[in-house]
């Protein structure tokens, strides 16, 4: 697509028709996003495999994932800048083939260093691609149609992030050619290569028309920054939170100031900043970038423990968790569609306020059916909660990109993309880490719950074992302590001492009846620190319901046709 697709007239004075190409290229951008946000879920069910295959040790394992993160948040915020002065299509076509050739490197990785680094690479790829889709979409479309466009794109946000569990859960449980966790990388081939020779042909070339030139130090200090706040994120946890990551999160605040400061001398003497001041003095975009940040620290969270709850403590298969899913992936395109073509535009904001409590209500109902039905629940049961959770989700997606951007200049669209998905990949690593603290720091020191639910089964099989009075405490004492420490371990596969093969007569007896209530005490306690997780998720989207209050009562997308021309920029219609 090589021609602008806003309004314009011809020589009769009627405007011709929109060039339906346009659709073509939304479609090539939107598979792009989809394959970033499937690869951020999807690793996270087949680790055990990936693990097993490379003998790689947990650290590593976690690196796998933390790699892909780090790499896309470094470059996210520069993706856009780049797109602004070299070209949207030039810098998406760059990151297409980048993120394809990493997934080829992912899935023919011979050890752990390989995949780590390919990782890294993946999400240093993604975070060149991302920040174009938005950018061209808004550059693209007239805004009679880019409301629509958005809730497209709140959709398939939304449902990403859940098939990448059960993409990943299929592909594993076919082990197609034998290759194990292999194919979920090697899935993006194809699809790599048909979006980038579609996107040469539909998609169109757009850049910032003022030709801003490129900030190397403020990509430096924007990059360092970054790191310096989403690496220990990603490894405190796993190293028990030594000094010196908070030394680093604190250190990133200090980097973030310079960053500010850099960019004002640098708009003030040289001009063409990496980040856009200017762009905060708007009360749309800064309050609703703080919104947008409470927003995803809620639901990585949640993502998180969610995953952990149905694979780890119920024992589910990576197919059923992810089939399970789907309903929240439903609910999800639901209400992207109707928040954008119905509710926005005759409520405005209380789209999104009712959109935050809605997703709260989520959670509510899920903490209710998890406490009632326990390590028990059937599937179904999780489909009312998750549909509610998925439409408040997608209410607030579409509307609040389009509140967030609706306001900014055209030749600004890449910098202001960039700064949403950085807001986005920061406020879901601050998500992860902080509801990992809670979701684990609860499950090691409220281990007894568990214990205490399976005591009286686990008493009676023993003694039915024919285990005696007086072994039958001493084994329940070292059953207590197993849980506790199982619980307490960061590397879920490492076996604690405690919970070695027991040694006692009958040992070929007690096993088994030992692994089994196990499981059952390690469900009790995952449904409980399930339960809490969520009710901190609830505590943080209320608090994004009341800061919705900061946003424009109308939240509606401009028409940029008279900026497009004060710019420079063509405004014809048609091919």
């Amino acid at each position: 697509m090589t021609h602008d697709t806003h309004a314009g007239a011809d020589a009769s004075g009627e405007a011709p028709p929109l060039d339906p190409r346009r659709w073509l290229a939304l479609i090539i951008v939107l598979v792009a996003g989809f394959m970033d946000m499937l690869d951020v879920t999807i690793v996270n069910v087949v680790i055990p495999s990936i693990q097993k295959d490379l003998h790689a040790d947990y650290t590593q394992i976690e690196w796998v994932v933390a790699g892909y993160v780090l790499g896309f948040a470094a470059l996210l915020i520069t993706g856009g800048r780049l797109g602004d002065i070299y070209g949207r299509k030039k810098m998406f076509l760059i990151g297409v083939a980048g993120f394809t050739i990493a997934s080829t490197l992912c899935g023919v990785a011979g050890g752990p260093g390989m995949l780590i680094g390919a990782r890294f690479f993946q999400g240093a790829m993604a975070g060149l691609m991302v920040p174009q889709i938005l950018a061209i979409i808004h550059v693209t479309f007239p805004s009679e149609e880019r409301g629509k466009v958005l809730g497209i794109w709140g959709g398939v946000l939304g449902s990403a992030s859940v098939a990448g569990l059960i993409v990943g859960g299929v592909l594993v449980d076919a082990n197609i050619a034998d290759l194990e966790w292999r194919p979920i990388f090697l899935v993006n081939i194809p699809v790599g290569i048909g979006a980038l020779i579609a996107a040469w042909f539909f998609v169109r070339e757009s850049k910032s028309p003022a030709a801003p030139k490129l900030d190397p130090i403020g990509v430096v200090i924007a990059v360092t920054g970054i790191l310096m706040l989403v690496y220990p994120l990603a490894e405190g946890r796993a190293l028990d939170w030594p000094a010196w990551t908070f030394f680093l999160m604190g250190g990133s605040i200090v980097v973030f100031g310079i960053l500010v400061a850099f960019e004002r001398y640098r708009t003030r003497t040289v001009g063409s900043p990496l980040v856009v001041l200017s762009l905060f003095k708007e009360r749309a975009f800064t309050a609703g970038m703080l919104v947008w940040t409470l927003f995803w620290i809620a639901l990585g969270g949640f993502f998180l423990v969610w995953t952990l709850y149905m694979q780890l403590g119920l024992g589910w298969s990576p197919m059923r968790a992810g089939l399970t899913g789907a309903a929240f992936a439903v609910g999800a395109a639901a209400g992207s569609g109707l928040a954008v073509e119905v509710f926005t535009p005759r409520i405005g904001r209380l789209t999104l306020i009712g959109g935050a409590l809605l997703n709260a209500l989520g959670f509510a109902a899920y903490i209710f059916v998890a406490h009632h039905y326990g390590p028990g629940i059937p599937s179904w049961q999780m489909i009312a909660p998750l549909v509610v959770t998925g439409f408040g989700f997608g209410l607030v997606v579409a509307p609040m990109i389009d509140a967030i951007l609706t306001k900014v200049p055209v030749k600004d669209a890449g910098s202001a993309s960039g700064l949403l998905g950085t807001t986005q990949q920061v406020g879901m690593a601050l998500g992860v880490a902080l509801v990992g603290v809670l979701f684990f720091g609860h499950l090691a020191d409220d281990s007894d719950h568990g214990v205490d639910k399976v005591t009286p089964a686990l008493r009676q099989e023993l003694v039915t074992a024919g285990v005696p009075a007086g072994g039958v405490d001493d084994i329940v004492k070292g059953f207590r302590a197993c849980v506790h420490d199982r619980s307490a371990e960061s590397d879920p596969t490492k076996v604690p001492a405690s919970c070695q093969p027991s040694s006692v007569p009958g040992a070929d007896k007690v096993q088994p009846i030992l692994t089994e209530q196990g499981q059952k005490a390690v469900s009790h306690n995952f449904v409980k620190s399930f339960d809490l997780s969520l009710w901190y998720g609830v505590g943080i989207l209320v608090l994004v319901a009341l800061g919705m209050f900061a946003l424009p009562r109308e939240v509606q997308a401009r028409d940029l046709d008279a900026e497009l021309e004060a710019l420079g920029e063509p405004v014809a219609r048609g091919a």
